[in-house]
C-alpha cells in the first residue's frame, strides 16, 4: 500500500480528538478536498500570511465537521503545511462525520478514516 493510500488516523477519546491535516493555502475554493498521505487535506483561499490561512482553515474545518469554531485549536504546524488540530468533540462523532465527508461521490478521496 502506498503512502497516498493510507487511511486517515484519528487520535483521541470520548472527550476530544486530534486530527492531522495538510493545508493548501491560496486555493481557488475552500473546503475539505480529500486525503493526502494519511492526512486530511483542506484547501483555503486565504494566503499563508499573518495567520490568515490558519484561521480560515479552522473555520472551514469547523463548518465541515458541523462544530462551532471554538471547538478547534491549532496544536502544531502554525507555519507549516502539515498541521495538527485538537477538536473538542468525541472521536466517534468526528470519525463518522469525516467518513461521510470522504465517501466516494462527495469528492476526491483515497480511503475512509479509521476510528
Amino acid at each position: 500500500m502506498s503512502g497516498a493510500e493510507r487511511a486517515l488516523e484519528l487520535g483521541g477519546d470520548e472527550h476530544a480528538c486530534r486530527l492531522s491535516l495538510r493545508a493548501q493555502p491560496g486555493a481557488r475554493r475552500s473546503g475539505v478536498v480529500g486525503l493526502w498521505n494519511g492526512h486530511l487535506k483542506v484547501a483555503v483561499r486565504a494566503p499563508a500570511e499573518d495567520g490568515r490561512a490558519n484561521e480560515e482553515l479552522l473555520s472551514v474545518l469547523a463548518e465541515a465537521l458541523e462544530l462551532p469554531r471554538r471547538a478547534l485549536t491549532l496544536e502544531r504546524g502554525a507555519q507549516a503545511r502539515l498541521k495538527q488540530v485538537s477538536i473538542a468533540a468525541p472521536r466517534s462523532q468526528i470519525a463518522a462525520r469525516l467518513q461521510a465527508l470522504l465517501e466516494p461521490g462527495d469528492g476526491p478521496t483515497e480511503s475512509a478514516p479509521r476510528a
